[in-house]
């Protein structure tokens, strides 16, 4: 189902669910939490001066503890040119973020048994029955061969399918194709013709061979559409936006809520802080209120609020429940966020593996940062980030629009300031 045949009594259901359960994670006193408030604070100084330096626009962090958010607070503004303040519940384009909801999306499908992770893509996109890999040749250049084995759901999940965002060698063949970068917003077509398009690529690697990051999970959405039968926007507003309450998560901004979405501003040496293109491409504001709204990027399309995304995290950390509504089984998260990456190494950093849709920390000691062994997370391209530790029962949002950042320390800093105020 496209966007343009939905009918008016599918978006009434939308409204009358999401009024019947928007229920906000409950605050609770950050010293019952087992967090200092005065070292909270040291967050708060750090942060306010983020912008106060005009090193950023502005963000928002949520921390939450034990299922009550310990810590909100939002910084500098939503819109400088506007001179409108950052709020609470400013609306942010979350890129990469998507990712994880599209994953629990495969997940629910698995556990309907409607199909299995080691399916192979081509069972349910059929252009990827063969599919091929540019290999570098001694003398330059490359040469396109075969796919060593089919691509696997799995693969997808994991981003070991060999697939990047076609800047890899063959990138001349998807520049091409019109398909470059995670930016799908203003693209006048469904995101499910755009991939079967993809698939007659050479990909950057052999399937299960190297962690490559790219168009994996826009992939996946399409097959959750395949084996839905339902767009991939109606199957996580009906399966997840709208158990959890997230009523302000959208892959396209309802006109009235316009007013909260923030801007986006580029960070450059020596150059003060330039807000960014409008409506720009994958960076700038983006195609996110008066697109095409067709395209479904379930690798980077989603907008939210740091409250609506805590909700989804804090159901993780729940072990797939919220507010008596489950979306997956606890066997189920409890898959999704160990290592799947075996001997596979993974491209960013120590101390890390890679899970169903979720990055997860390993070894504390390589990884070299604060935070616990077995916390999962990942973050967004505009700068958004986001961890659950379930050692501590901790859920962390942290959301900006920003890019490039011109090497800003905040996500590091917010991680030790975080951790440097739990206390017990």
């Amino acid at each position: 189902m496209t966007h343009s045949k939905r009918v008016p009594a599918f978006i009434i259901f939308l409204f009358v669910a999401f009024l019947g359960t928007a229920q906000d994670i409950p605050v609770g006193k950050p010293d019952e939490l087992g967090f200092s408030t005065e070292r909270l604070q040291r967050l708060t100084t750090v942060f306010q001066a983020y912008a106060n330096e005009k090193k950023m626009a502005g963000s928002v962090i949520l921390v939450a503890r034990h299922g009550k958010v310990a810590y909100v607070n939002a910084f500098g503004k939503r819109d400088v040119e506007a001179n409108a303040p950052m709020q609470n519940d400013a609306i942010f384009r979350i890129a990469s973020q998507t990712k994880a909801l599209v994953s629990v999306g495969i997940m629910i499908l698995q556990e309907e048994g409607k199909l299995l992770i080691a399916d192979p893509v081509s069972k349910y996109i059929p252009e990827f029955s063969e599919t091929t890999v540019a290999e570098p040749k001694n003398e330059g250049g490359y040469t396109i061969v075969k796919s060593k084995r089919p691509i696997a759901l799995r693969d997808l999940l994991t981003h070991t399918a060999g697939i990047g965002y076609g800047y890899g060698l063959a990138a001349d063949k998807w520049k091409e194709a019109g398909i470059q970068g995670w930016y799908f917003a203003d693209r006048d077509e469904p995101v499910g013709a755009t991939i079967a398009r993809m698939a007659k690529l050479p990909m950057d690697e052999h399937p299960g061979e190297k962690f490559v990051y790219g168009y994996n999970t826009d992939i996946l959405g399409v097959v959750i559409e395949k084996v839905s039968g339902k767009s991939l926007d109606e199957f996580i507003t009906t399966r997840i936006l709208i158990p959890l309450g997230m009523k302000d998560t959208h892959f396209y901004l309802p006109p009235n809520k316009s007013n909260r979405l923030a801007a986006v501003y580029s960070a450059y040496a020596d150059k003060p802080l330039e807000r960014s293109p409008d409506p720009g491409g994958m960076v700038g504001q983006g195609a996110y209120v008066n697109g095409p709204r067709k395209s479904f990027s379930g690798g980077a399309g989603l907008l939210s609020t740091a409250a609506d995304y805590a909700k989804f995290l804090q159901m993780m950390l729940n072990k797939g429940t919220l507010n008596g509504h489950r979306i997956l089984a606890p066997s189920t998260v409890e898959l999704m966020t160990v290592s799947h990456l075996g001997e596979i190494k993974y491209s960013w950093g120590g101390g890390i593996g890679f899970g169903l849709g979720f990055s997860v920390c390993e070894d504390l000691g390589d990884r070299g940062v604060p935070g616990s062994v077995g916390e999962y997370g990942w973050g967004g391209a505009y700068g958004s980030t986001y961890w659950v530790d379930p050692k501590e029962d901790l859920v962390v949002v942290y959301f900006k629009q920003l890019t490039p950042t011109n090497n800003l320390d905040d996500q590091s800093k917010l991680r030790t300031l975080v951790y440097q105020a739990l206390v017990k």
